[in-house]
């Protein structure tokens, strides 16, 4: 059974204007029309509603198949006429990034979205897109440029909210009071994996945007091969931004267990400073406890404060030595 829930929108387009929204049954005689094309959004379909859309639009089953499993990596695949694109969406929800996939079939008189997991409406892509007629003219190829560049966008954000983290914790390298060491580490490890999963999502989309640009001159005008330039050069610029933030961490995770082994270092040096003090009484009091009838000093009144004024003398001097040493 087909949910209306999945069909977010169906709206058939001509010379760049909106003409109506449709039914499912009215796409395939809608694209016997002339100059017309339908774009479809659907939010994470069953199995009987893919079905319908390969026969409304006559889908290649591997195409269907596709983009109706989730957990796809990002590729762009060609059936015949058809362009089959997969796009890995971000998002930032209570202060944690959420990923989700976004599926494009798109021909010459159609688009179609899949949307799975994490993703934002694309209807504010959509209003951008019918405020732009000249350009909607273009057909799908704008439509497919527009949900690209809406996808990669929203990169940006997330990228500006990882790097304020990370200032934050910058500021507290330096402060041992701040967080602990385990805690501090599973924090810049977290932003490091975010930073992976951002990366991993974003590199795809080079090879999506140079296919794009070298072939496919059936779908991309000459003229709109210039704005997939412009995702290419935004999609370099979040990589570069991305992997110097990744450095940044690493080094961060350096300093931080270098101040730990300095940390512990300074603690042995302590202990081992008391350690040597405490030896000189240990030594001399373990000397006089083996009880031996003849001792030199058993019967001398003086004995015991001499022997503790030299316990504290050479404790007192000791101590002094390692202080000035930087041990205590």
């Amino acid at each position: 059974m087909i949910d209306p829930a999945m069909i977010v929108n169906c709206t058939v387009y001509k010379k760049g204007k909106k003409l109506r929204d449709i039914s499912l049954d009215d796409i395939s005689d809608v694209l016997e029309e002339e100059g017309t094309f339908v774009w479809l959004g659907l939010l994470e379909p069953n199995v009987e509603l893919m079905n319908k859309i390969k026969e409304e639009f006559c889908l290649h089953e591997l195409a269907v198949e596709d983009a109706y499993a989730a957990h796809q990596r990002p590729k762009i695949e060609e059936y015949g006429d058809t362009l089959f694109v997969v796009l890995h969406t971000a998002q930032l929800a209570g202060g944690e990034v959420l990923f989700g996939e976004t599926h494009i079939l798109t021909g010459p008189r159609f688009v179609v979205t899949v949307r799975h997991g994490a993703s934002r409406s694309y209807a504010k892509v959509r209003e951008h897109c019918e405020m732009l007629p000249e350009r909607l003219m273009r057909g799908p190829s704008f439509v497919l440029y527009s949900i690209m560049d809406f996808v990669v966008d929203n990169y940006r954000p997330i990228m500006d909210d990882l790097e304020t983290k990370f200032s934050q914790y910058e500021e507290q390298l330096f402060n041992p009071g701040a967080l602990s060491g385990k805690a501090y580490l599973q924090e810049l490890y977290q932003l490091k994996r975010q930073l992976i999963r951002l990366r991993s999502a974003a590199t795809p989309l080079l090879d999506v945007c140079t296919q794009l640009l070298r072939f496919h001159e059936g779908l991309i005008t000459k003229e709109g091969k210039a704005y997939f330039r412009d995702i290419y050069d935004h999609v370099v610029r979040f990589i570069d931004t991305g992997d110097r933030l990744r450095e940044m961490v690493e080094s961060a995770v350096q300093i931080n267990l270098a101040q730990v082994t300095i940390h512990q270092n300074e603690i042995v040096q302590t202990l081992a400073g008391w350690g040597a003090i405490l030896a000189i009484p240990t030594m001399i009091f373990s000397l006089y406890g083996m009880n031996f009838a003849h001792m030199p000093g058993l019967s001398w009144q003086w004995s015991f404060p001499l022997v503790l004024g030299g316990i504290v003398t050479a404790c007192t001097l000791l101590w002094r030595r390692l202080r000035k040493a930087g041990w205590l």
